[in-house]
């Protein structure tokens, strides 16, 4: 499969944040062409602000491997990864991350900081970005939009 169809299915997986109302962003793990992992935001379901959905598919993924280092795992997710997230991938090392949307905000993947390729850190990971970008961002965007019509952000 190709990366718009791992991708798919890590929008299929932030769908399922809505039921909780987190904001819908999913992330799956891949290794040797099998979905290893699959988790979603689960911040307010939780209770949780480290509940993002890469650091909930990175512990899932360990735990169906019975080790931390991710060494042949692909991760995909719907949206460019914080700096938590970055540095959990490069613990982990992850040799590969793909994700859709890019984060002007809080984005450390390219948009804000670059933090999986920073000539200091001792692992830097492969990143493609803006694979079905634009249905990822139509996805936030309606979600957030929903929630200011109900005057809650």
């Amino acid at each position: 499969m190709d990366d718009s169809t791992w991708m798919r299915l890590a929008l299929d997986e932030a769908r399922l944040a809505l039921a909780h109302e987190d904001v819908p962003i999913g992330a799956i793990a891949v290794r040797g062409g099998d979905v290893i992992a699959r988790a979603h935001n689960r911040r307010e379901a939780d209770g949780d602000a480290t509940a993002h959905a890469e650091l909930l598919v990175i512990r899932a993924a360990s735990a169906v491997l019975g080790q931390w280092r991710l060494e042949d795992v692909t991760l995909y997710c719907t949206l460019e990864p914080c700096a938590m997230c970055a540095g959990a991938m490069i613990l982990a090392r992850l040799p590969r991350l793909v994700y859709a949307a890019p984060d002007p905000k809080a984005g450390a993947s390219g948009s804000v900081l670059d933090l999986l390729n920073h000539p200091q850190l001792n692992h830097r990971v492969e990143v493609a970005g803006g694979v079905l970008a634009g249905e990822a961002a139509a996805l936030i965007r309606e979600f957030f939009a929903g929630l200011r019509a109900q005057g809650q952000k």
